[in-house]
């Protein structure tokens, strides 16, 4: 979800979002980070391998990468990693283990269950926090836990979260819960922490040193029902208020702290008001994990957005396939001409766009390169039967990412992002099944039938693409 969106917007969400447009444009300061030349890998930064004791011997190192490179596709494994330290220093972390949520129902359910296990800490971050349905049920949780003398912190976005009442958070700080506004809306109510264009759109929750989570999906009701089974394209008042087809992926082993270190380090920064304790060691595993993770956390006050960055190294690299699943997608020329030129250098490239948004500038925007790409050979499919707003990829089989992070200009330079990358042809191969799965659920687009498109939507889309930097 952005500042400007949301299927339910009330009166002080959409005015707040649409002041925070007009001054991103009024700023005209936006930039994603220039193309250059590449980099050869070997001069470009080095692999770092940790583990539950931290860094690993270069042995250790080398068997990881080598597990890593055994799951299958051996070459392009390794051409991948070699890209991904092209783009700085890569910081990745083995012997974990992951399993992708779909939608609200699961993601929720296995939320909940690790929050009632909790021992030591609970810490949850997210850019919209609700006050009823899924997100009451929530509430709940953490206000049980908190009374049991597990330490419980919050961090909210205060745009995002305009709609919720502060009666709401008032009870969760009577009960127990530390609660931090991100850049609150009041220039007066946490004095020297206002940036009215900076949000926080990272969505994550971490307990103990057990379990983590991380992807597109907020505490809001929308996620009370899942977009599987739904057929025909929702129609009504109600349409964009329940079963967002989204994306979450669950956490467990060494990169579970990492993650709490991003809560860690946005806590300090906003000067929050709390004590966060200790997290719970981590309990032993049944198994051990074999996944190779790196973590992403971009701030807007960076030199460069590393998942900007990441993404289009790894689109550039792409030997055989490109598969995006992106809610808003309004990414700028030259991420759009990395697409066309790796379909024209013979790279299948797919994408599930949504065929709806609660955002139709964002829409549009994002419409306005159909052509290019269709033209280079990019297939497109829109999901209709839900709300896309996952942000999801795979490439090549072996690089695979989810998080927070749209493809698009708030995300890239105005938004704090949390993605997660997977490295391997297992957790590939999971990836594109869930990529095929939306695929066959969603309609192509094609070439004929686009420049078919009404005089109204090619002028929304003029319009949209010159407001591309405030979407």
């Amino acid at each position: 979800m952005h500042t400007t969106r949301s299927p339910h917007l009330s009166g002080p969400r959409r005015l707040c979002g649409l002041a925070l447009s007009s001054l991103l444009l009024v700023a005209g300061c936006t930039s994603l980070p220039p193309r250059t030349a590449d980099v050869p890998a070997e001069q470009a930064g080095t692999v770092n391998v940790s583990g539950a004791s931290g860094q690993v011997s270069a042995t250790a190192e080398r068997k990881a990468l080598q597990g890593m490179v055994n799951e299958g596709k051996k070459d392009l494994a390794i051409h991948h990693l070699k890209t991904l330290v092209s783009t700085g220093e890569a910081d990745l972390y083995r012997g974990n283990r992951t399993r992708l949520l779909i939608d609200g129902p699961a993601t929720f359910g296995a939320m909940k269950a690790a929050i009632a296990q909790a021992r030591g800490r609970v810490l949850l971050q997210s850019y919209i926090v609700e006050d009823e349905g899924v997100a009451a049920e929530v509430a709940e949780l953490l206000l049980a836990r908190a009374a049991q003398g597990v330490k419980v912190a919050m961090i909210y976005d205060s745009v995002g979260s305009i709609s919720t009442p502060e009666t709401f958070f008032k009870r969760l700080v009577d009960g127990g819960v530390s609660v931090c506004a991100f850049n609150p809306i009041n220039p007066i109510k946490r004095p020297g922490f206002w940036g009215l264009t900076h949000r926080d759109h990272r969505k994550l929750l971490v307990v103990d040193e057990d379990v983590a989570y991380t992807g597109g999906i907020n505490i809001s009701r929308v996620y009370g029902s899942s977009s599987l089974g739904r057929s025909g394209q929702p129609t009504g008042k109600g349409a964009l208020d329940d079963g967002w087809r989204d994306t979450q992926i669950e956490l467990r082993g060494p990169v579970v702290p990492v993650i709490g270190q991003v809560f860690e380090a946005t806590w300090r920064e906003q000067g929050c008001q709390g004590e966060l304790g200790q997290a719970a060691p981590r309990k032993a595993a049944a198994e051990p994990g074999t996944r190779v993770v790196k973590v992403i956390a971009s701030d807007p006050r960076d030199k460069e957005n590393r998942i900007y960055s990441s993404l289009l190294a790894a689109v550039d690299a792409a030997q055989v396939s490109v598969r995006f699943t992106m809610a808003y997608f309004a990414p700028g020329t030259d991420f759009v001409d990395a697409l066309r030129k790796a379909a024209e250098r013979g790279v299948e490239v797919e994408m599930v766009l949504p065929g709806r948004s609660d955002s139709s500038l964002a829409f549009h925007a994002g419409r306005s390169y159909y052509d290019d790409l269709l033209s280079s050979g990019v297939r497109i499919y829109q999901m209709e039967h839900a709300l896309m707003h996952a942000k999801t990829a795979v490439i090549d089989g072996v690089f695979s990412t989810v998080g927070s992070s749209n493809l698009d200009w708030l995300s890239f330079v105005a938004n704090s992002e949390l993605n997660v990358i997977v490295l391997g042809d297992d957790f590939g191969a999971e990836m594109n099944r869930l990529f095929e799965r939306d695929r066959d659920a969603s309609r192509q687009v094609t070439l004929e039938e686009w420049r078919r498109r009404g005089l109204n939507d090619r002028a929304m889309e003029t319009l949209s693409r010159l407001m591309e930097r405030m979407l």
